[in-house]
Formats: C-alpha cells, structure tokens, sequence
C-alpha cells in the first residue's frame, strides 16, 4: 500500500501519477454548495442526529414536569406557613381570655372579642380565617386582600403554548378517579374542625369547584387544657397552580433555550460528520458503472481527511489505503497479464518455427531434432500455464485458508530430509543446523513449506558435483531467520533486485526453459503475506573487498514469532 499519511489538504490525491476525473472537482464544489451548511433536506444522518438529540432533552423535561418537584416544596412550604400563621392567631386568642374566669363562650364574646382581633391580624394576601366554637358553629371570619399578583408575569407566546401542550397531555393521562370532592373555602376549613376539637393541628388540601387547588389548616384554641375554640385558615384559590405554573414557565423558558442550543449544536456536529461523509461517499460513488464513462482512463480521487483525529479521519485514510491498493492491484494484475502473454508468445513462437521447419526437413535426424524442440516447448508450456494457474490462486487461497500454529523447525526437517536425498543423489554435500528447541509460528505451514522448498530447491540446481547447500536456523527476540546457502556461481549484481520479479530467471544455458521464473516471486508473495521478509545476497570471502567473486547465494527469510 502506498504512503497515505496526512498532508492537512482536503483533495490530496492518492500517489503522485493520481489525477482526479475530468470535471469531478467542479462537481464536488457543486454539490458542496447545493448541501449548504443546513443539510437537514438532504442528510438523514443529520436528521438522526437532531431528533435523537431532542428527544433525550423531551423527555428530561418531561420526567421533571411529571416529578413536579417544584410543585411539592412549594406545596409543602404553604401548608407549613399556613400551619405557623394559625398556630400564632390561635396564640393571640389564648393571650387574650383573662385569667382566673369562667368558662369562655366565643358565640357570645365572653371575655374575647373575636371580630375585633380579627381585624387587628395583618395576613398574607388572599388567606381566609374562620373561628369555631367548640360547637362547630362559625364565630368569626375574615378574608384578607390580596396586595398583588401570586406570580411574575413572565410568560410568553411560546412558553404559553407549552403550558397548555402539557395541561392537554396531563388532562388526557392524569387518572383522577380517587380525587376529594371539590369543596368552597368555608367547607373546606368547616371539615377540619371536628378533628381539631380533640386537640391537634391539621392540615389538609383540596380544590374548590373551578379546580383551583386550596390549602387549610384548622388548630385549637386552648384554656385550661380545654379546646374553646377553633381557628382556620384557608388559602387563596389557585395560589399555588399560580406559582407552579410560574416555576413551570421558567423551566420550559430554559427548555427552549436548551432546544435551541442543542438543534445548534446538533447541527454544528452533523455538518462536521455527515458532509465529509457524504464527500467520501461521493468520491467512492464515482466509480459506479453509471459513472465509469466519468473515470476512464483517470484514477478515482478520495478525499484526505485523514489529518482528523476521530474515526472519519481513519476512515479516510482506509478508504485511500484500499483504493490505493486495488488499483496498485488492478496494475499488478495487468503487469501480469503482460507477462504472461509475452512469457507464453516465446515458445509458442518456438513451436510453430519448429512446426514450419518440420514440414520442409527431409533427413531423419533433422526431425527428431525437431521433435526434441516440440516437445520441449510444449513441456515449457505445460509447465509455465501450471505456474501461472498456481500464482493466480495464490492470493485467494492465502486468504480463504486458515492459519494455524506450528513447530517451524519440525517442519523444516521434513522438507530438508525430503530434498538433501535428492541433493545427494547430484553429488551434492547437504548440511542442516537448527536448533534443538522447537520453535512455533503462527501461519499456514504448508504454504511456507513450500516457500523452503523453492528455496532449497533452487539451490540445488546451481550447484553442481562436490558443491555443498546449507541450511540454518537462529532465532533472534521476537523473529526467526531461516537461511539456504550454496556454493554455486552466485548471483549477478544486476539480477540481485530483480530475482523476485514475476518470470525472471537467471540460469545457465543449459536449464534453459526448465524454470518459469515464478518460483521467488511465489515464495516472495507467501513471506510477506505471513509480515515476514525475504531477500538474496552473495557470499563473498571478504565484505571489504566487494569486487571478489561470490562464493555462492545466501536467501534470507525472516519471520515472526
């Protein structure tokens, strides 16, 4: 794969020969500018984005709606200053019966004057005092003015569309089958003071007929440790739905605010995901088949944004990596195509001068010389498409095929005792030296061996009688060195870079035709498949002198462990 780091450019192409499609620069602004920055028609990712977002903030505010929180303190404070305001008042009626008397009777004002005390109380805006005798009957009353609004009038057009949203949903949910029945302020206060004639305070809520929600709280008034009378108070109506739907006002004010700022920023982060997306997805669309007219003979161009520290940075450079590689591909499968071609026209251009000469050759040994050729061509034919068969499949196999661990130098010893009896039968010596401890790689071992088999194997046919082929084994940390050596002619300075190019051979005259050249690049393809490496070099006497003649090959293969 080619180098993708980032360069920071938005249309850096892919390898200095990439060139984008005519026009494809031109249309990508295009539609660029189309999109915009609101991308909501075209984008459903920044739909997705949007409405997923809303939807957590909806119901945020619709837990603390239904919770009302806010609704139960302040209910909770009312009922306590409500049950403090009559607890004092009943305090001023104590304070007031003169000591050492008869039995006081509120109805008849007995030594207390209950609507003069009455008037005399400064109450909060709205509150309703009721006394009691001990008789239930209804001594005194008074209703305190309301001195200003219960709430800010904070409300607006929007916030009051809500409000009334929320009081739809709340009517058409809200289970009031155990409800109290409605009563007035005086019923209200009136239900408490049988109870409170036993002698405790009490506090109790209801809701008068226009549904407006009350507060009274009833205490007695006490002489002697005897109840003569009982004080109520009774809240405005609708004094607290005023204030919770003051608070509720504020709270659906910073809803809106937070609606408004999460759409923002909703769309802040879809532009900065769903636009280079769809930029990518663009560039990869343009090799479609509706669009390969736009692309011949020019390279697809994929944007770099690769300089983004997140995934659609890596994305990017994924999608440039793997278009880098298919095409790098794409190339090598039309190198090689060449090659075969021109690989296969040399003996077929060899049979049919041997066939043409055949026709016209009259002695017997011209023809059997002749017939030598035909069949070693069609021998070198059979053997080069076999070659090519074999290396055509080789990437898909070392794909499909599963890789499994294994004992490396087991594996080496079967291949090397297979082929030094063949090395011996040539007259040449074979030496081994690997260690005595296993050693496990991780891999496919059939397709290594036979990666040591080529190796081995060539080694063998450039040497010749009384030569030698060694092969060693060292490990070193974390990789493993396995090295063939011969003692043969060496390898030519100039053929050392190309030994591993597809259909390249360096052999005697008289191996002429035997090879197909694919041996190395076969070997070179499974080494690096596995992340190893594999490289060639002569053995000179000195590494001072490197004009000496070589002292045989050395092939090199590294691989980890």
């Amino acid at each position: 794969m080619r180098d993708t780091e980032a360069t920071y450019d938005g249309d850096v192409v892919l390898g200095e020969d990439w060139v984008s499609p005519d026009g494809f620069d031109r249309e990508m602004r295009a539609t660029r500018e189309r999109r915009g920055y609101l991308t909501l028609n075209r984008s459903p990712l920044a739909r997705k984005i949007i409405t997923f977002n809303l939807i957590g903030l909806l119901i945020l505010a619709a837990g603390v709606f239904y919770l009302n929180p806010f609704r139960d303190s302040l209910a909770s404070q009312r009922e306590a200053a409500l049950k403090t305001e009559a607890e004092l008042i009943a305090k001023i009626f104590e304070v007031q019966i003169p000591p050492n008397t008869a039995p006081v009777t509120l109805a008849s004002d007995d030594g207390l004057d209950v609507a003069s005390t009455l008037e005399r109380l400064n109450l909060s805006g709205g509150v309703a005092v009721y006394v009691f005798d001990p008789e239930q009957g209804l001594v005194g009353q008074m209703l305190a003015p309301r001195t200003g609004p219960l709430a800010d009038a904070s409300s607006t057009i929007v916030t009051n569309f809500l409000n009334t949203v929320w009081e739809v949903m709340s009517a058409v949910f809200y289970v009031g089958a155990d409800d109290p029945p409605s009563l007035d302020r005086e019923a209200l206060a009136r239900a408490l003071v049988e109870p409170a004639i036993a002698g405790q305070t009490l506090v109790r809520s209801g809701t008068d007929p226009a549904g407006n929600t009350l507060f009274s709280v009833a205490t007695p008034i006490v002489k002697d440790d005897k109840v003569v009378g009982i004080v109520a108070l009774t809240s405005a109506a609708g004094e607290i739905d005023l204030l919770v739907r003051s608070e509720r006002e504020q709270v659906l004010q910073m809803f809106v605010i937070a609606m408004l700022v999460s759409i923002g920023l909703s769309l802040l982060l879809a532009s900065t995901i769903a636009n280079p997306l769809a930029d990518l997805a663009a560039a990869a669309e343009i090799g479609r088949d509706k669009n390969s007219r736009k692309v011949a003979p020019s390279r697809v161009r994929i944007p770099d944004l690769s300089g983004r520290p997140d995934e659609i940075g890596r994305l990017s450079s994924a999608l440039r990596g793997m278009v880098a590689a298919l095409y790098d591909r794409i190339d090598a499968n039309e190198q090689f195509a060449a090659d075969v071609a021109h690989e296969i026209k040399n003996p077929l251009a060899s049979l049919r001068s041997a066939v043409v000469t055949l026709r016209i050759a009259k002695r017997d040994d011209q023809r059997e010389k002749l017939l030598d050729v035909l069949d070693h061509d069609v021998r070198r034919l059979d053997r080069l498409v076999s070659d090519i068969s074999n290396a055509s499949r080789l990437d898909s196999e070392l794909v499909k095929e599963e890789e499994e661990s294994f004992d490396l130098i087991k594996m080496i010893g079967n291949v090397t005792s297979y082929l030094g009896e063949q090395a011996e039968k040539k007259g040449v010596e074979f030496i081994t030296d690997m260690p005595k401890t296993p050693i496990s790689t991780y891999g496919l071992e059939a397709r290594l061996a036979q990666v040591f088999v080529n190796l081995v194997t060539n080694a063998i046919s450039f040497c010749e009688d009384g030569d030698a082929v060694r092969v060693w084994v060292r490990k070193r940390e974390n990789r493993v060195l396995v090295v063939v050596e011969d003692t043969g002619p060496g390898i030519p300075d100039q053929a050392l870079t190309k030994i591993f190019n597809r259909f390249y051979s360096e052999r005697p005259a008289g191996q002429f035709g035997d090879h197909s050249g694919l041996g190395l690049a076969i070997s070179k393809q499974i080494v690096e498949a596995h992340g190893g490496v594999i490289w060639a070099e002569n053995i000179r006497p000195t590494d001072v002198d490197i004009t000496s003649e070589p002292l045989g090959a050395r092939f090199v293969v590294g691989l980890p462990v």
